[in-house]
Protein backbone atom coordinates (compact mmCIF):
# COMPACT_ATOMS: atom_id res chain seq x y z
CA UNK A 1 0.00 0.00 0.00
CA UNK A 2 2.54 2.29 0.75
CA UNK A 3 4.21 2.16 -2.65
CA UNK A 4 0.86 2.65 -4.51
CA UNK A 5 0.37 5.89 -2.39
CA UNK A 6 3.48 6.95 -2.98
CA UNK A 7 3.45 6.50 -6.78
CA UNK A 8 -0.32 8.23 -6.82
CA UNK A 9 1.77 11.23 -4.79
CA UNK A 10 3.87 11.54 -7.49
CA UNK A 11 1.98 11.56 -10.12
CA UNK A 12 -0.37 14.20 -8.95
CA UNK A 13 2.70 16.30 -7.63
CA UNK A 14 4.48 15.58 -11.39
CA UNK A 15 0.61 17.02 -13.09
CA UNK A 16 0.41 19.85 -10.22
CA UNK A 17 4.43 21.41 -10.81
CA UNK A 18 3.20 21.35 -15.12
CA UNK A 19 -0.17 22.42 -14.33
CA UNK A 20 -1.07 25.51 -16.80
CA UNK A 21 -4.49 25.76 -14.57
CA UNK A 22 -5.98 23.69 -11.73
CA UNK A 23 -9.70 23.52 -11.02
CA UNK A 24 -11.53 21.44 -7.85
CA UNK A 25 -14.92 20.35 -7.87
CA UNK A 26 -17.39 17.36 -6.09
CA UNK A 27 -19.63 14.92 -8.12
CA UNK A 28 -22.28 12.81 -7.33
CA UNK A 29 -24.21 9.97 -9.36
CA UNK A 30 -25.10 5.97 -9.51
CA UNK A 31 -23.77 2.96 -9.77
CA UNK A 32 -25.07 -0.29 -11.30
CA UNK A 33 -22.19 -2.46 -9.79
CA UNK A 34 -22.29 -6.25 -10.44
CA UNK A 35 -19.07 -8.65 -10.08
CA UNK A 36 -17.16 -10.39 -12.87
CA UNK A 37 -14.71 -12.95 -13.52
CA UNK A 38 -15.63 -16.62 -12.50
CA UNK A 39 -19.18 -15.51 -11.01
CA UNK A 40 -22.14 -16.82 -12.49
CA UNK A 41 -25.97 -16.66 -12.72
CA UNK A 42 -25.45 -12.98 -10.59
CA UNK A 43 -26.94 -9.65 -11.48
CA UNK A 44 -26.54 -5.75 -10.82
CA UNK A 45 -27.21 -3.74 -7.93
CA UNK A 46 -28.03 -0.21 -7.50
CA UNK A 47 -25.86 1.86 -5.71
CA UNK A 48 -24.38 5.47 -5.30
CA UNK A 49 -20.56 7.46 -5.37
CA UNK A 50 -19.75 10.81 -4.04
CA UNK A 51 -16.79 13.13 -3.53
CA UNK A 52 -14.12 15.13 -5.16
CA UNK A 53 -12.13 15.76 -8.51
CA UNK A 54 -9.28 17.90 -9.29
CA UNK A 55 -8.72 18.53 -13.29
CA UNK A 56 -4.72 19.82 -14.15
CA UNK A 57 -4.85 21.29 -16.81
CA UNK A 58 -1.27 20.47 -19.20
CA UNK A 59 -2.82 21.97 -22.15
CA UNK A 60 -5.76 22.78 -23.99
CA UNK A 61 -6.69 19.22 -25.14
CA UNK A 62 -5.04 17.11 -22.32
CA UNK A 63 -5.70 17.41 -18.56
CA UNK A 64 -4.82 14.59 -15.26
CA UNK A 65 -7.99 14.20 -13.38
CA UNK A 66 -7.45 12.64 -10.02
CA UNK A 67 -10.77 11.39 -8.00
CA UNK A 68 -11.31 10.97 -4.24
CA UNK A 69 -14.92 8.98 -3.81
CA UNK A 70 -16.92 7.10 -1.73
CA UNK A 71 -18.57 4.45 -3.59
CA UNK A 72 -21.12 1.70 -2.70
CA UNK A 73 -20.43 -1.63 -5.16
CA UNK A 74 -21.19 -5.69 -4.87
CA UNK A 75 -23.93 -7.58 -6.96
CA UNK A 76 -27.05 -9.95 -5.88
CA UNK A 77 -28.17 -12.78 -6.52
CA UNK A 78 -31.97 -14.73 -6.50
CA UNK A 79 -32.38 -18.49 -6.54
CA UNK A 80 -35.46 -20.76 -6.12
CA UNK A 81 -35.45 -24.36 -5.26
CA UNK A 82 -38.33 -26.77 -5.09
CA UNK A 83 -39.11 -30.20 -4.30
CA UNK A 84 -41.87 -32.52 -3.47
CA UNK A 85 -42.36 -34.90 -0.35
CA UNK A 86 -45.36 -36.50 0.92
CA UNK A 87 -47.30 -34.97 -1.47
CA UNK A 88 -46.66 -31.71 -0.29
CA UNK A 89 -44.77 -29.14 -2.38
CA UNK A 90 -41.92 -26.88 -1.26
CA UNK A 91 -40.45 -23.52 -2.80
CA UNK A 92 -37.66 -21.49 -1.05
CA UNK A 93 -36.77 -18.26 -2.83
CA UNK A 94 -33.48 -16.95 -1.95
CA UNK A 95 -32.58 -13.16 -2.55
CA UNK A 96 -28.88 -11.91 -1.52
CA UNK A 97 -27.41 -8.47 -1.75
CA UNK A 98 -23.62 -8.24 -1.18
CA UNK A 99 -22.87 -4.69 -0.33
CA UNK A 100 -19.07 -3.61 -0.99
CA UNK A 101 -18.42 0.01 0.02
CA UNK A 102 -15.09 1.45 -1.28
CA UNK A 103 -13.06 4.71 -0.89
CA UNK A 104 -11.85 4.88 -4.68
CA UNK A 105 -9.06 7.02 -6.00
CA UNK A 106 -9.01 6.88 -9.85
CA UNK A 107 -5.95 8.96 -12.02
CA UNK A 108 -7.40 9.62 -15.01
CA UNK A 109 -5.92 11.20 -18.57
CA UNK A 110 -8.53 13.23 -20.13
CA UNK A 111 -8.56 14.35 -24.04
CA UNK A 112 -10.55 16.78 -25.34
CA UNK A 113 -11.63 15.61 -28.52
CA UNK A 114 -14.12 19.25 -28.86
CA UNK A 115 -14.74 22.11 -26.30
CA UNK A 116 -16.55 20.21 -23.71
CA UNK A 117 -16.51 16.43 -24.33
CA UNK A 118 -13.63 14.35 -23.11
CA UNK A 119 -12.70 10.90 -23.14
CA UNK A 120 -11.29 9.97 -19.94
CA UNK A 121 -9.11 6.66 -19.47
CA UNK A 122 -6.81 5.46 -16.30
CA UNK A 123 -5.80 3.11 -13.09
CA UNK A 124 -7.71 2.87 -10.14
CA UNK A 125 -7.08 1.88 -6.72
CA UNK A 126 -9.75 0.76 -4.27
CA UNK A 127 -9.63 0.77 -0.62
CA UNK A 128 -12.59 -1.42 1.13
CA UNK A 129 -14.03 0.21 4.32
CA UNK A 130 -16.70 -2.41 4.83
CA UNK A 131 -18.97 -5.17 3.49
CA UNK A 132 -21.95 -6.75 4.53
CA UNK A 133 -24.34 -9.86 2.76
CA UNK A 134 -28.26 -9.45 3.09
CA UNK A 135 -30.31 -11.89 2.53
CA UNK A 136 -34.15 -12.50 2.61
CA UNK A 137 -35.60 -16.29 2.47
CA UNK A 138 -39.03 -17.02 1.84
CA UNK A 139 -40.48 -20.81 2.03
CA UNK A 140 -43.76 -21.75 0.95
CA UNK A 141 -45.25 -25.31 1.30
CA UNK A 142 -48.31 -26.24 -0.56
CA UNK A 143 -50.72 -29.24 -0.15
CA UNK A 144 -53.95 -30.50 1.13
CA UNK A 145 -55.76 -27.24 -0.44
CA UNK A 146 -53.08 -25.47 2.05
CA UNK A 147 -50.68 -22.69 1.56
CA UNK A 148 -48.27 -21.54 3.98
CA UNK A 149 -45.31 -19.01 3.69
CA UNK A 150 -42.66 -18.28 5.86
CA UNK A 151 -39.53 -15.29 5.85
CA UNK A 152 -36.97 -15.06 7.14
CA UNK A 153 -34.57 -12.07 6.83
CA UNK A 154 -30.45 -11.21 7.62
CA UNK A 155 -27.60 -10.06 7.51
CA UNK A 156 -23.86 -10.90 7.98
CA UNK A 157 -20.31 -8.56 8.13
CA UNK A 158 -17.93 -10.40 6.12
CA UNK A 159 -15.57 -7.98 5.74
CA UNK A 160 -12.79 -10.68 6.29
CA UNK A 161 -13.79 -12.43 2.85
CA UNK A 162 -12.80 -10.01 1.18
CA UNK A 163 -9.11 -8.25 -0.06
CA UNK A 164 -8.44 -4.56 1.12
CA UNK A 165 -6.90 -3.15 -1.92
CA UNK A 166 -9.13 -3.79 -5.05
CA UNK A 167 -6.95 -2.83 -8.43
CA UNK A 168 -9.12 -1.76 -11.60
CA UNK A 169 -9.11 0.56 -14.85
CA UNK A 170 -11.23 3.23 -15.60
CA UNK A 171 -12.54 4.40 -18.88
CA UNK A 172 -15.84 6.74 -20.36
CA UNK A 173 -16.99 10.33 -21.28
CA UNK A 174 -17.62 13.68 -20.06
CA UNK A 175 -19.44 16.86 -20.71
CA UNK A 176 -18.72 20.06 -18.97
CA UNK A 177 -20.80 23.35 -19.52
CA UNK A 178 -18.66 26.58 -19.23
CA UNK A 179 -19.90 27.11 -16.17
CA UNK A 180 -18.83 23.84 -14.73
CA UNK A 181 -21.44 21.68 -14.48
CA UNK A 182 -20.40 18.19 -15.78
CA UNK A 183 -21.37 14.71 -16.45
CA UNK A 184 -19.75 11.84 -16.63
CA UNK A 185 -20.53 8.15 -17.59
CA UNK A 186 -17.60 5.55 -17.06
CA UNK A 187 -17.09 1.41 -17.25
CA UNK A 188 -14.91 0.06 -14.24
CA UNK A 189 -13.08 -3.12 -14.74
CA UNK A 190 -11.47 -4.99 -12.19
CA UNK A 191 -7.68 -6.31 -12.28
CA UNK A 192 -7.81 -8.68 -9.41
CA UNK A 193 -9.98 -10.81 -7.66
CA UNK A 194 -11.36 -9.18 -4.78
CA UNK A 195 -11.70 -12.45 -2.62
CA UNK A 196 -9.62 -13.75 0.24
CA UNK A 197 -7.27 -16.40 -1.21
CA UNK A 198 -8.66 -19.55 0.74
CA UNK A 199 -7.62 -23.29 -0.29
CA UNK A 200 -11.04 -24.11 -2.15
CA UNK A 201 -11.07 -21.11 -4.05
CA UNK A 202 -7.10 -21.69 -4.91
CA UNK A 203 -7.78 -25.52 -5.93
CA UNK A 204 -10.97 -23.87 -8.19
CA UNK A 205 -8.76 -21.19 -9.51
CA UNK A 206 -11.91 -19.12 -8.81
CA UNK A 207 -11.41 -15.09 -9.18
CA UNK A 208 -14.55 -12.75 -8.62
CA UNK A 209 -13.94 -9.04 -9.91
CA UNK A 210 -15.61 -5.69 -9.64
CA UNK A 211 -17.46 -3.90 -12.47
CA UNK A 212 -19.57 -0.82 -11.99
CA UNK A 213 -21.24 1.09 -14.86
CA UNK A 214 -21.61 4.97 -13.74
CA UNK A 215 -23.52 7.82 -14.09
CA UNK A 216 -22.24 11.34 -12.53
CA UNK A 217 -23.17 15.06 -12.37
CA UNK A 218 -20.76 17.36 -10.69
CA UNK A 219 -20.23 20.96 -10.55
CA UNK A 220 -16.04 22.66 -10.88
CA UNK A 221 -15.32 25.66 -9.32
Amino acid sequence: MKKILLSVVAVMALGTAQAQEVQFGAKAGVNFANFGGDVEDASSRTGFHAGVVAELKLSETFSIQPELLYSQQGSQTEDTFSESFGGVNYSTNTEAKQTLNYINLPILAKYYVMEGLSLEVGPQVGFLISAESKYDMTTTSEGGGTTVSETESGSVDNKDAYKSIDFGVVAGVGYELPMGLFFQARYQAGLSSVLEDSEELDDADFSTTNNVVSLSVGFKF
